[in-house]
């Protein structure tokens, strides 16, 4: 099997609990192997709720999300601020989900590269006692955007989330380590995504701060091919 079966099957496998050294065996590798493509995966263990199953309490999306997206049949609650540009956003999406977990909340956030790169970061699951800890924590996660985020139903999360990561695998490219940690809080997904990602449904790779620019453009090149989409990078490639 390619290297990204290897992984898909190993973290489906770490997922319903199994651990490193009966993955290894079960797939005919080494534990070595096995131990970086499943770190951070989060583990389903038998008689204990996980957080699909928990009371969905919020979810809330950065204004100006649907900037530069193409929607299929768009719901009448994917509301947004229609007036952002998607230069002004470059794609990037955040999104934050919070379950009742007994007498606190749990909240996962996902940082989101709607045009080319899906999840670029993730908050797993963060404990919040009270109503006050939820609000400082999203006062906090959205401190970047000028505007307050958006209330949305989980679905539209969920095809922002997913589907960014689907189109960036598609593309070459992995999310973020501790996306596997967080994306069981999003619950079951029902694909596929009504959204069409990239920007007007061509891929667009806007260079951040931690980007391996080269990288990024090399791989383009590979999946899509040379002029099939868009930069825009301040690095030498």
């Amino acid at each position: 099997m390619d290297s990204e079966e290897l992984k898909t099957r190993a973290q489906a496998l770490r997922a319903a609990g199994k651990t490193p050294k009966q993955i290894a065996k079960a797939l005919g590798v080494t534990r070595a192997t096995v131990t970086p493509l499943v770190r951070g995966v989060a583990v389903d263990r038998p008689g204990r709720k996980g957080p699909a199953d928990l009371p969905l309490l919020g979810c809330w999306i950065s204004s100006g999300w649907s900037a530069g997206l193409i929607i299929e049949d768009r719901p009448a609650d994917w509301v947004d601020n229609e007036d952002t540009s998607p230069l002004a956003t470059a794609g990037l999406v955040s999104v934050a989900v919070a379950r009742r977990d007994g007498d606190s909340a749990s909240l996962c956030g996902y940082l989101v590269d709607t045009y080319c790169l899906g999840v670029k970061n993730a908050v797993p699951s963060t404990a919040l006692v009270d109503e006050q800890d939820l609000l400082l924590f999203l006062g906090d996660f959205f401190s970047a955007y000028d505007d307050a985020p958006l209330r949305a139903p989980i679905e539209l999360a969920q095809d922002l989330v997913f589907g960014a990561v689907d189109f960036a695998r598609n593309l070459g490219f992995d999310p973020h380590r501790d996306y596997y940690s967080a994306a069981a809080h999003l619950g079951v997904w029902q694909p596929p995504s009504r959204i069409t990602f990239g920007l007007e449904g061509k891929p667009y790779f806007q260079q951040g701060p931690y980007d391996n620019t080269a990288r990024v453009i090399r791989t383009l090149d590979r999946s899509v091919g040379p002029g099939n989409y868009h930069f825009t990078a301040v690095a030498e490639l």
